[in-house]
């Protein structure tokens, strides 16, 4: 059972990675950037304090949290105990695949950009679908490009991604779950 899951997640990297061009190369690399995003995140950051005025140092801590929580156990809970090699470090694989620029660390499982993407995402989702109902699709497009960007550059495999999406939202429910906690009492 593990051995063709790993082959059919080995081939559908195969495939999304083989999908290149030099011009979706550029795209890729600045979806996978944190600057790639920066008009959302200003955008996000004004809708915050438009909605949220004095309360919006809370939600911006906890959305600070959330994407620290994600980060940090990504690496310490998943990275370092499970040890899957990403495909660029993966001896066997890594002369078939199209590299754009680097390799990362020597592990994926999971995808740190995925779990920070989609925690921030599912947060966010929450707290504001109620006032903006263009919030869920945005979020969502910002997610799944940032996780296929992954792949695409043969930096993870696609489980790595959909692992760090789990684990995404797990964290941004969570974290959201303290925002409704502390603001009932401030």
């Amino acid at each position: 059972m593990l051995e063709t899951f790993s082959a059919i997640d080995r081939d559908l990297l195969l495939f999304i990675n083989g999908l290149n061009a030099p011009f979706l190369d550029t795209v890729m690399l600045t979806i996978s950037s944190k600057l790639g995003w920066l008009l959302l995140y200003v955008i996000l950051l004004y809708v915050i304090i438009r909605d949220f005025k004095k309360k919006s140092w809370l939600v911006l801590l906890l959305v600070a949290f959330t994407i620290l929580i994600s980060d940090q156990s990504s690496v310490h809970l998943f990275k370092n105990v499970f040890q899957r090699l990403r495909p660029c470090h993966d001896e066997g694989l890594a002369a078939q695949l199209h590299m754009v620029k680097y390799c990362g660390g020597k592990f994926g499982f999971v995808s740190s950009h995925a779990a920070n993407s989609v925690a921030l995402s599912a947060f966010l989702m929450l707290l504001l679908r109620k006032r903006h109902s263009w919030i869920i699709p945005v979020m969502v497009i910002y997610s799944v490009l940032i996780m296929y960007s992954r792949v695409y550059l043969g930096v993870h495999y696609p489980g790595d991604v959909i692992g760090g999406a789990i684990l995404g939202i797990i964290i941004g429910w969570c974290c959201y779950q303290l925002f409704k906690l502390i603001n009932k009492r401030i």
